[in-house]
């Protein structure tokens, strides 16, 4: 069973209070590691607007010896929300960030956009940069994975990784609409899709990750190759009455040999809500990565990441 140390929340837009772009949510941390430190990407929100928000993406960078502290951050979003009509117009978030073999960083992320029926759809969209990660150019004003008749909506979460040579993206699909006190929710299941170039993408059209609850949703699938086996640690929750203590995000976890059939075992996940705090009700949005011979985990806590991410650190010789 994974063992995981909890060292605490790391940033907060609210505590920071240096932006307008960026004063409230550090949602979906992706850490990338350079040299001297760890940039951690983040989607963040202004005020809102009318009682709508907008979601804009930035990073903060870490010490890289000493992640609890933060040597710097982004001035101005990564990416300019989308033109009028494009499906990213309203939000960018989640982002995925990756350094392609030519050094140059590519990133891919979930577009926005309003509906009427439903409150938003999602697509996959892909940026590139080309100053360390610092600021990225969209490859065009469509998404690189946009709906199909088998995925009808909401695309999201992606999580970029490189196994075997081959580009790999995992994502969520949405499945289904329900009426929670006759609002909109969604319901969506990982899946995953793989590349040759990182542009051109063939999809498994399957969901990965069994079901344990009804009308589960599930996001931010994260995986990492080690101990001779592929660990895909995810969120989880409830389709009614989600946002509490209850029925919230968990982290899930499940594992294979090939990155296609899984395993799940939640109970091997070895991380849950603490007693009290700010992930005292829901803990979500897992990152694990590798850094100097020790493996973190980047997440979220109460109100899918409304104050802030956290860092733990996982237990030598507890992943197996």
């Amino acid at each position: 069973m994974a063992k995981w140390e909890k060292i605490g929340l790391i940033f907060s837009p609210q505590k920071d209070g240096t932006s307008t772009w960026s004063e409230t949510f550090a949602q979906a941390p992706c850490a990338v590691v350079h040299n001297n430190f760890v940039r951690v990407y983040f989607s963040t929100r202004p005020k809102p607007t009318n009682g709508q928000y907008v979601s804009n993406s930035g990073y903060v960078d870490l010490d890289r010896k000493n992640l609890t502290k933060i040597i710097g951050r982004s001035k101005h979003p990564i990416l300019p929300l989308g033109k009028l009509g494009t499906f990213d117009e309203f939000g960018i978030y989640p982002v995925s960030v990756i350094k392609n073999q030519d050094g140059h960083y590519i990133c891919y992320y979930a577009g926005w956009t309003r509906c009427v029926s439903v409150p938003f759809n999602v697509a996959i969209g892909m940026a590139i940069s080309k100053d360390d990660g610092r600021t990225f150019e969209k490859i065009g004003e469509g998404p690189i994975l946009p709906y199909t008749p088998d995925e009808p909506f909401i695309l999201s979460g992606p999580k970029i990784r490189r196994f075997q040579n081959q580009w790999v993206l995992w994502y969520i699909a949405g499945r289904k609409w329900i009426l929670d006190k006759g609002k909109p929710e969604p319901i969506y299941s990982i899946r995953m899709a793989t590349s040759d170039n990182g542009l051109d993408w063939t999809r498994y059209n399957r969901n990965l990750i069994p079901d344990i609850l009804e009308n589960e949703a599930q996001a931010s699938p994260d995986v990492i190759y080690y101990d001779g086996k592929y660990h895909m640690f995810f969120s989880f929750r409830h389709g009614f009455n989600y946002r509490g203590k209850k029925f919230g995000y968990r982290i899930g976890y499940a594992h294979s040999s090939d990155m296609i059939n899984w395993t799940r075992d939640d109970g091997q996940a070895g991380i849950d809500i603490s007693e009290n705090g700010w992930d005292d009700e829901m803990i979500s949005y897992p990152n694990v990565f590798e850094l100097d011979g020790e493996i973190y985990m980047f997440y979220l806590g109460n109100d899918v990441g409304k104050e802030g991410f956290g860092l733990a650190r996982l237990v030598p010789g507890t992943l197996t």
